[in-house]
């Protein structure tokens, strides 16, 4: 991410002033960040965690060399450092630490002031602006600002205890400092929490400090029994102790370059850029609503757990682990939140493959059902090869049409679920047996003198199999079926075209006949138009016939909340109103 992480302190005697920073470097390291170290100049020290090598590099300096690096730096004069390193957070002539990203090559580098002359200004203006106008309600938390010209500021003020300090505490913020505002925003949950945890460590450590120094020595009673002396000779005195001295940390330098590092890394690794081409399909759409949908059952169901963890019985060891087992193997849960993930291993290949070894007819009356909506009922022992089925049939249907179970010991009915597998022994009602709203595969072992290669896309996995397509209502032959599924029979078996060309075919055939849902859904949903009117729109987008107009309906319940609530809340068309009177 490229942004500057901050630590700043108001100082009593100097006002706001900029402790460490930490800032990416995606260019090679300047001579004045330690990158001409030789092994007789110094000490290295060294450790990886989490995939980033930490150096920690600490050279000396000669008197020339250090008089002009401390006449070329942008930041504050001696002059302006407190006497007791209130202002200053590594000592003169400190390189400052370096961190190298193995895997993208960047550099984190932290000192106290950015060398680069404009960014200096920048953090300097932030850090005046978070310790000064710029403060939530109590001084203490949060806050966003910023313009286009000197970057976008999050800040967030805190506490630190101190026994020696007017009021006991002295005054601080982190801040993040970035050109983007989109992004800056919508980090802003996750730099919130982060930073917040490091605002935490500070004020615990300070804490400790501040109660063993009152202890020993009280100093609201001293102060009280103290002769007044005039508020400006007080300040004079009362130079700000460094944070290290705080904490009693004298590595707090050098964790706060980790923390900081890891969260420059971190945050520009949470998001990342998509390129959409138009608007967002209807399944990228349902895509988004059920993953909002399991993260807010996830977040209540943690919420719930976390109230009822002082009620809940002590259960024995192990018995977590299989309860979890339990609830993810769980069909019902799984077709419910619509989170099914089919196995790596596939047995059927695509569409095209699954064809050859039905045959074309049973995989007409198959897909037939799928376009329709009916239910499609797989019985075999082997789990693999149902789940197989169902991936590749379910990329005819919209994803918001689609509903899983995808093995269950028992029969489930059609409201549930579209796709269902079940065991071989598992009995299926009669009724459904002979209706005519869905189509049942049985896949039995074929005999020795039956096995026969079923194609040369397949692997022989699938030789040993006999499958049988049956329904209450087989598809004819001369039955002419709905113009998409003609279309995907004829991608199927032009040879012609490759599985990646079929696939891509699909998508488009699947996005025309949802627009055409779409229309049909505002025509008679929310304009409520007569059938006369209907039946004339149907004729118009060529979805007369009866199976299309059956096609129509059942894909009208695939589309997103996000597309029914805009259209719902639109304002109804003037030709509609005057058909209604």
């Amino acid at each position: 991410m490229n942004a500057i992480v901050a630590l700043c302190h108001f100082c009593e005697l100097h006002g706001p002033r900029t402790l460490f920073c930490t800032e990416v470097l995606h260019a090679p390291l300047p001579q004045g960040a330690g990158s001409g170290d030789s092994p007789g100049q110094g000490e290295q020290a060294e450790e990886e965690e989490g995939g980033i090598q930490m150096s920690s590099r600490v050279r000396a300096h000669s008197p020339a060399e250090g008089t002009s690096a401390e006449s070329n730096s942008p930041g504050p004069k001696k002059s302006d450092m407190c006497e007791a390193s209130g202002c200053r957070s590594l000592a003169a002539g400190h390189p400052g630490y370096i961190s190298h990203d193995k895997e993208t090559s960047i550099k984190y580098v932290s000192h106290q002031h950015p060398n680069h002359p404009q960014l200096f200004s920048i953090v300097r203006q932030a850090c005046v602006r978070s310790l000064s106008c710029e403060v939530c309600p109590g001084r203490e938390g949060p806050i966003f600002f910023g313009d286009e010209q000197h970057g976008f500021v999050f800040s967030h003020t805190f506490f630190i205890k101190d026994s020696l300090a007017r009021g006991f505490q002295r005054w601080y913020s982190i801040i993040a400092i970035m050109m983007d505002r989109i992004y800056l925003i919508n980090s802003w949950p996750f730099l919130l929490g982060k930073i917040r945890g490091i605002i935490d460590e500070l004020q615990g450590k300070a804490l400790k400090v501040f109660e063993a120094e009152q202890f020993g020595c009280p100093q609201r009673a001293q102060r009280m029994n103290t002769a007044f002396t005039p508020f400006l000779h007080q300040r004079n005195g009362n130079a700000a102790r460094s944070l290290t001295s705080l904490t009693s940390d004298d590595n707090l330098w050098a964790c706060l370059h980790t923390s900081f590092a890891w969260l420059l890394k971190a945050c520009g690794s949470r998001l990342t850029e998509k390129l959409l081409e138009g608007a967002p399909t209807e399944d990228t759409l349902v895509q988004m609503e059920k993953l909002a949908d399991l993260e807010e059952e996830s977040e209540s169901w943690d919420n719930s757990e976390a109230e009822e963890e002082d009620k809940a019985p002590v259960l024995p060891e192990g018995a977590e682990g299989r309860e979890l087992t339990k609830c993810l193997t769980d069909s019902s849960l799984l077709s419910d939140c619509g989170s099914w993930q089919p196995r790596k291993l596939s047995v059927f290949k695509s569409l095209r493959h699954m064809r050859q070894v039905l045959g074309a007819p049973s995989f007409r009356m198959l897909a037939w059902h799928v376009l329709m909506g009916n239910q499609v009922i797989w019985k075999s022992r082997d789990v693999d090869l149902v789940q197989s089925a169902f991936e590749v049939l379910r990329t005819m249907l919209p994803v918001g049409c689609v509903r899983i179970i995808p093995y269950s010991s028992q029969y489930e009915e059609a409201y549930r679920c579209n796709f269902l597998g079940l065991g071989p022994h598992v009995q299926i009602p009669a009724h459904v047996l002979s209706s005519e709203f869905a189509v049942i595969v049985e896949v039995h072992t074929a005999t020795r003198s039956a096995l026969h290669p079923v194609g040369c896309e397949d692997d022989q996995s699938l030789s040993k199999y006999d499958f049988v397509v049956t329904s209450g209502s087989p598809v004819s032959a001369d039955r002419v079926g709905p113009t998409i599924l003609n279309k995907i029979e004829a991608a199927l078996t032009n040879q012609n075209l490759s599985v990646d060309v079929v696939d891509q075919c699909l998508v488009c055939l699947k996005e025309e006949w949802m627009n055409k849902v779409k229309v049909l859904f505002k025509f008679t949903k929310v304009d409520s138009r007569p059938k006369e009117d209907t039946q004339k729109l149907l004729s118009v987008l060529g979805a007369s016939e009866e199976d299309n107009v059956k096609l129509l309906k059942f894909w009208m319940t695939g589309l997103s909340k996000t597309y029914k609530s805009h259209l719902m809340s639109t304002v109804r068309s003037p030709t509609a109103s005057e058909s209604r009177n």
